[in-house]
C-alpha cells in the first residue's frame, strides 16, 4: 500500500471511532443551501462558510464552473433535497487562469504525463504518447475571474431546469485573506424573481 493510502485509511479509522450521531443525519442539507466551488485544495468550504456535516451541499470542480454536471447536481439538490439558495464561489490565484483550451489540448496531445508550471506557463515534460480526446472537451478556463463568476451565475439563473425563486449568489474567495468577496454583478444576475 502507498503511504497516502495508509494515511487516508488511518485517518478514516480515527474519524469513524467517534462518528456517533453523525450516522443519523438527514439526507437533505439542514441549512437548505448549496455551494458550487473550486476543487483547489486551499479552499475548505466547511471552514469559510461555517459548515458542519449535514449542513449544505458542496459541489466542486476545476474552477467552480457551472458545467453541465455541476448544474445537474444543483438541480438534484433542489428538486430532490430541497435547497433554496445557491452560491457560486470562485477564488483568487485559480489554476484555471493559467492556461486556455488550446494549451490544455496541446499538452494532452503531447503526453498524458503531469505538466510543469513555470514562469512561461505550463509545459509538457513527459514522453508520449498523448491523445487528441482533449480536443472534444470544453475546459472552462478562466480569462476574467469576476466575469467568469457572472457568466456561471447567469448560466445557472437562465437554465430551464432552475426555478426563478432560487437566488444564486456570486463570490470570490481570497486565498490570501480567507474572505469571501461579493461579485455584485453576479449576485444581481442571480437574483430570485
Amino acid at each position: 500500500m502507498s503511504d497516502i493510502l495508509n494515511e487516508v485509511l488511518s485517518a478514516n479509522a480515527s474519524y469513524a471511532e467517534d462518528f456517533g450521531e453523525l450516522g443519523s443525519l438527514a439526507l437533505p442539507p439542514a441549512r437548505g443551501f448549496a455551494i458550487l466551488t473550486c476543487m483547489d485544495a486551499r479552499l475548505d468550504p466547511a471552514k469559510y462558510a461555517g459548515l458542519s456535516e449535514g449542513d449544505a451541499h458542496v459541489i466542486r470542480n476545476a474552477g467552480g464552473r457551472a458545467s453541465d454536471d455541476a448544474i445537474r447536481s444543483l438541480v438534484i439538490s433542489y428538486k430532490l433535497l430541497g435547497t433554496r439558495e445557491w452560491f457560486v464561489i470562485h477564488h483568487t490565484d485559480c489554476g484555471m487562469e493559467f492556461f486556455d483550451d488550446g494549451t490544455m489540448r496541446g499538452l494532452l496531445r503531447s503526453s498524458l504525463e503531469t505538466a510543469a508550471l513555470g514562469a512561461d506557463g505550463f509545459t509538457d515534460v513527459g514522453a508520449g504518447p498523448g491523445s487528441t480526446e482533449g480536443d472534444y472537451i470544453d475546459w472552462l478556463t478562466i480569462a476574467d475571474q469576476h466575469g467568469a463568476v457572472v457568466d456561471d451565475v447567469t448560466r445557472i439563473r437562465n437554465h430551464p431546469l432552475v426555478p426563478k425563486r432560487i437566488p444564486v449568489y456570486g463570490y470570490v474567495y481570497d486565498v490570501r485573506s480567507g474572505r469571501l468577496i461579493e461579485v455584485p454583478e453576479a449576485t444581481a444576475a442571480g437574483a430570485a424573481s
